[in-house]
């Protein structure tokens, strides 16, 4: 692969493919909104054009992780993710074509006060620079990275796991070649490989404005405990559906079927069910036959067990992602036993209430600390193109800059633009002027 670069040179390697991302990253900030689509149009276009070089990489990539599934190294959630097909393909070019559809972020005046007679301030909107995004078995976020990053203004640099990487390398190829086409600098979009590659990107602070780790807790936690750059992610997903007594049966069983089985190997899927004292005789035999019907284990609390016996016991592990067809079920005395489960084994990603009482549905949204809580739907809107957001680079738990699926929005910040006619500070010191103050 032309990606492989000497163990000696791959320090210098990777330093000069951030100083070379950081150069761009002050071109893309110029972009007009105009050109930001024009590229992410072409980008679209070569994706369709380079189907089949693509499917046929990722192939090769299916066929050596079908190896490391027998041997253990890779899950079969993750062998999931990583297969294309012709569909998917099309959903990732619609997902380009989405983004560009979207409002430009960045340039926007989010405030302006008018200090004093010909002396204006305006906090602007404007990209962080250089976002560097570490990720497994997932050819779909090269392609949702990279729009999301240039129609911000943002470069992005792309490390994908070994599993990905024929698949990362060709993607990235036909999206450099799109971007020169149309006057912009080819390392706007970057690639690095090799394990080694990520020790070397998390030391370089002074060239990468923000690291987003997706894959496993271990990834995550590595990069949180291996760089002094701000890290923008969630470790694991471990999310729940409270099924209150006030619930609607059908629509229970319904919503947590829904959470659990439609895509399983995904953060926002499903992992525990808690259902009030109240209804669980009743209910709990029927979502067990329901969750049976899609090959779903179950394991659960000793309440749960006591209705239905075949349940297997969770022991008290209630803070587990799955990612599979395996789930969770926990009997709570109430509201508050609710919450304080999800306060206390949740990672705060997505968290879910079934009820037909508006008062129990806006105390748990209130309530429970997560980046997203729904009332009467599936954790599995929790995703940032069915937010509208055209795609998202990653869901954050984190409470500081962006929470939750992370867009457009999560890849700006601001500065503060100044326009005087002149003045000087000593003018006011001396109360020889006076500050007006006033903002639009």
């Amino acid at each position: 692969m032309s990606a492989t670069v000497p163990a000696s040179e791959l320090k210098w390697h990777v330093e000069e493919l951030a100083r070379a991302a950081k150069a761009a990253s002050r071109t893309l900030a110029t972009l007009s909104s105009e050109h930001k689509n024009q590229v992410l149009e072409a980008i679209a276009q070569a994706l369709e054009k380079n189907a089949k070089p693509i499917l046929a990489a990722n192939g090769d990539d299916v066929l050596d992780a079908k190896g490391l599934v027998e041997s253990g190294e890779l899950s079969q959630a993750l062998l999931k993710r990583l297969k294309l097909d012709e569909a998917k393909l099309a959903d990732m070019v619609r997902s380009v074509r989405a983004v560009a559809q979207l409002a430009d972020p960045s340039g926007r005046i989010l405030d302006r006060t008018l200090l004093d007679e010909g002396l204006e301030l305006q906090k602007v909107s404007c990209p962080l620079g250089v976002l560097a995004v570490i990720f497994e078995a997932r050819p779909d976020a090269v392609t949702q990275i990279s729009a999301l990053a240039l129609k911000s203004g943002n470069a992005v640099i792309l490390k994908g796991g070994r599993e990905v990487e024929r698949t990362t390398e060709v993607l990235v190829d036909v999206m450099r070649e799109a971007l020169a086409s149309n006057g912009i600098p080819q390392n706007a979009i970057c690639a690095v490989y090799g394990r080694e590659a990520v020790s070397a990107l998390l030391k370089l602070e002074e060239m990468i404005d923000l690291v987003i780790p997706r894959g496993s807790n271990a990834l995550v936690q590595h990069v949180q405990r291996n760089t002094r750059i701000p890290v923008l992610g969630h470790a694991d997903g471990v999310c729940h559906v409270y099924v209150d007594a006030a619930a609607d049966e059908a629509m229970a069983l319904k919503l947590v079927v829904d959470s659990k089985v439609q895509y399983p190997a995904v953060c926002n899927a499903l992992e525990t069910v808690l259902i009030n004292q109240s209804i669980a005789t009743s209910f709990l035999p029927k979502l067990l036959e329901r969750l049976g019907e899609k090959n779903v284990r179950v394991r659960g609390c000793a309440r749960s067990q006591a209705i239905a016996p075949e349940i297997e016991s969770v022991n008290g592990k209630w803070h587990m992602e799955y990612s599979d067809l395996i789930a969770a079920v926990r009997i709570v005395d109430n509201m508050d036993g609710a919450i304080d489960h999800i306060n206390c084994y949740g990672s705060h990603h997505t968290d879910a209430i079934i009820t037909n009482d508006t008062a129990a549905a806006k105390r748990f949204l209130d309530e429970v600390d997560s980046a997203n809580v729904f009332h009467n739907a599936s954790t599995r809107f929790s995703d940032g193109y069915r937010y509208g957001f055209g795609s998202e680079v990653g869901i954050s738990t984190s409470k500081l800059h962006a929470r939750g699926p992370v867009g457009l929005e999560g890849l700006v910040t601001y500065k503060y633009k100044l326009y005087g006619t002149g003045q000087t500070v000593e003018e006011y010191a001396s109360r020889r002027r006076k500050f007006l103050h006033e903002s639009d």
